[in-house]
């Protein structure tokens, strides 16, 4: 059964889940901001693995622009730390307007979520990155040297982050409204083409300025979306409902065969 809440209830407990959010990411960002060097040495790692050991360095060009950057960068990591609790408060709010049987849900939505999200960051981290990387601090000819700011390096990196974990979601909403049965595999196999020119238009908006970045945004999504597409032709709410529905009828013309005489 479906709880009804009024407006005003529904406004408060939005409140007091955000509060919770606040404090939690509050908690998170103090604790990331003590090992936030800790932090910067392992995001500046794919970049330093390619370039030459006496250029290993990022350099500030304001008095306030290292200080911020640790603090941009303890923020990210929180919220990357925390996803799990973000992500239940995200569902939470939205369970009393579901079934029993939908909010059953709570518990495989959140892990399957933190997954795809974090996996999301370590694709773009131990695949994207180094590949990237690579070809654009060697790109040009042998005398051009880069000079990076911590800004313009750290910046970027924590978007790309944030945007490829994000990315990884598309296929957790699509298994989720599947569930739920909004909609079903026919429907999205219908909408292939409007998906894929979707994600093609989102990549290109999101992803860096060069067709590398893009294509490995791309082509991960494109399996992935494939891959929601047959879970939610297997576990979406209205295939299943369709097999008992059918199952149900085989039992009852069973049951008329054995009957007549």
């Amino acid at each position: 059964m479906t709880q009804e809440m009024p407006f005003l209830d529904h406004l408060d407990e939005l409140r007091a889940r955000l509060i919770r959010c606040v404090w939690v990411f509050f908690i998170g960002f103090i604790v990331c901001y003590s090992v936030s060097e800790t932090i910067m040495g392992v995001l500046s790692k794919p970049l330093f693995d390619v370039m030459p050991p006496d250029q290993q360095k990022l350099y500030f060009t304001s008095l306030f622009e290292n200080f911020l950057t640790h603090l941009k960068i303890s923020g990210y990591a929180s919220l990357f730390l925390f996803s799990p609790f973000f992500l239940y408060q995200l569902w939470a709010f939205i369970a009393p307007g579901l079934y029993d049987t939908e909010k059953k849900m709570a518990f495989p939505f959140v892990a399957v979520a933190t997954l795809f999200f974090l996996g999301g960051a370590g694709f773009a981290y131990f695949f994207v990155f180094p590949l990237g990387f690579k070809f654009f601090i060697n790109y040009g000819s042998a005398s051009d040297t880069p000079i990076l700011t911590i800004d313009s390096y750290y910046g970027p990196v924590l978007k790309l982050l944030l945007v490829f974990g994000l990315a990884f979601e598309f296929p957790v909403i699509i298994g989720l409204l599947g569930m739920l049965g909004v909609v079903d595999a026919p429907f999205l196999r219908k909408h292939r083409g409007s998906f894929i020119i979707g994600i093609t238009v989102c990549c290109a908006l999101f992803a860096p300025p060069d067709a590398i970045s893009m294509l490995m945004m791309m082509a991960p999504m494109l399996l992935l979306f494939e891959v929601a597409i047959g879970f939610v032709a297997r576990f979406g709410k209205k295939n299943i409902d369709s097999r008992h529905q059918s199952s149900k009828e085989s039992d009852l013309h069973s049951l008329e065969g054995r009957s007549r005489p």
